[in-house]
Order: C-alpha cells, then sequence, then structure tokens
C-alpha cells in the first residue's frame, strides 16, 4: 500500500475504526472536559502532568520572550504545586513595551505552542518531528534553565515520556497525541482564568495582567479579557486548518 503523505489519510488508513470515528469530536470534547476539570480541586490531581507542561510553557514564554528582546533568561523554577516562576532581565531600550510583551508571553505562549503542535498534525513526518523537539527541547531546558528540585524530576520525565511515544509508538498514535497536547496546552489558560482576572499574584507581586496595565495603561481584567478570547480563538482555528474545515 502507498504510503499516505498526510495525517488524516495515515488515520483512516492505518488507525482502528473507533479511533476514526472520534477525531475532532474527541478533541473538542477533550478541550472542554479539560478546560471544566480545571475549574475543580479534583482536576488538578487527574491532570497533574498537563498542568506541570502548561506550568513549562507559561514560564518558558516569559524567559524566551526576554531572550528575544535581548534580554537574559537566568533560571525556571517549577514547583510541586503546579506553579512556577521565570526569573529574567530586560533591556531599557524597549521602554514599556519589552516588559509587556514578556508579560503577555507566559499566558499566551501556551496556546501558541498548542496551535503549532495542532498544525504538525497536518503531515505525519511533521507530527513525529514535533514530538521529537518537544520532548528534546524540555530535557534541553531542563540542562540550561530549571534550577528547581522538582523540575529537575518532572521536566526530564515529561521530556522522555513524549520522546518515548515519538519513537515507541505507531504514528497515528504520535498524530493523535501531537493533537492532544496541543489541545491541552491551549486550553491551560482556561486553568489559570482566575490568575488572568487577578490584579495580584500573592508573594509573587502582580500578575501578568497587572503588568501589562501597568506598562500599556488598559486594566488588568481588559488584557484577561483579550488573552482568554484569543486563547479560544487559536485552538479553534487551528483545529479548523488541521483538519481542513471550510
Amino acid at each position: 500500500m502507498r504510503e499516505p503523505k498526510d495525517f488524516q489519510s495515515l488515520l483512516t488508513q492505518t488507525a482502528p475504526p473507533e479511533v476514526q470515528r472520534m477525531g475532532l469530536t474527541w478533541l473538542v470534547g477533550a478541550a472542554i472536559a479539560t478546560a471544566i476539570l480545571w475549574q475543580f480541586p479534583a482536576g488538578d490531581y487527574i491532570l497533574y502532568p498537563f498542568s506541570i507542561l502548561a506550568t513549562w510553557f507559561h514560564e518558558m514564554g516569559h524567559g524566551l520572550m526576554a531572550l528575544i528582546l535581548g534580554g537574559n533568561f537566568q533560571k525556571l523554577q517549577i514547583f510541586s504545586n503546579g506553579s512556577g516562576v521565570a526569573t529574567y532581565t530586560m533591556r531599557s531600550s524597549w521602554g514599556p513595551i519589552g516588559p509587556a510583551l514578556v508579560a503577555a508571553a507566559g499566558p499566551m505562549g501556551p496556546p501558541i505552542a498548542g496551535a503549532v503542535l495542532i498544525l504538525a498534525s497536518r503531515s505525519f513526518k511533521t507530527a513525529t518531528l514535533s514530538l521529537k523537539i518537544l520532548g528534546g527541547f524540555l530535557l534541553l531546558s531542563s540542562l540550561i534553565w530549571v534550577r528547581s528540585w522538582f523540575g529537575l524530576i518532572a521536566i526530564p520525565l515529561l521530556g522522555l515520556m513524549i520522546l518515548g511515544v515519538a519513537l515507541k509508538t505507531p504514528t497515528w498514535v504520535q498524530g493523535l497525541s501531537v493533537q492532544f497536547l496541543g489541545v491541552q496546552a491551549c486550553v491551560s489558560t482556561y486553568h489559570q482564568l482566575n490568575y488572568l482576572f487577578s490584579y495580584s499574584a500573592g508573594s509573587l507581586g502582580l500578575s501578568d495582567t497587572a503588568q501589562m496595565q501597568r506598562y500599556l495603561l488598559l486594566p488588568y481584567w481588559f488584557w484577561g479579557s483579550l488573552m482568554a478570547v484569543a486563547s479560544l480563538v487559536i485552538l479553534v482555528q487551528s483545529l479548523r486548518v488541521a483538519y481542513r474545515l471550510e
């Protein structure tokens, strides 16, 4: 049989019939269920690995944006309660725009990364490659930036698990896995919904949206609303493109 060139064809030819029938419906259902579960304390336990991965995406968003703007990403700490801190320095040449972009990159990092993963699933080759890149980058970040004992255990473990999926599972499983991880990343915005609409981050000082208010004047709840809507739009549009919906 001629090897299909895209994931949807591969899914149709090689996946079990029940998996073929689930497709997009399963992913949408998983996104809704995840968003609901994360609003309850028990959901944090059920979705714990994805909570840690979402925190990694969030804090890496802060650190990498600081690097892109010419600053310094010093260290990343992730804790067992699912929280995290990225320590970085900024150049003053960007004025208020620089700190605002770094603040926004945290909440928007997961949905943007999620969209990239979902879009990568359009081709089985890019789906497999994206899993390898994600797993490898989790390991690399542990060597370069992660500096908390929990993070040094959890992040490499997640990286090895994702690499295991990329190297040891059927291609259709890799495609579904990268889609599922992408959906989880996009929906993780709603894990921190209270945070988006909070002015304070407790002992850490101002929340990301409050930082944006500080530098861009508009109120924190405006930025929280904008990012919540943007995350949903990013998820829907990436799924539409991945499944070639008009």
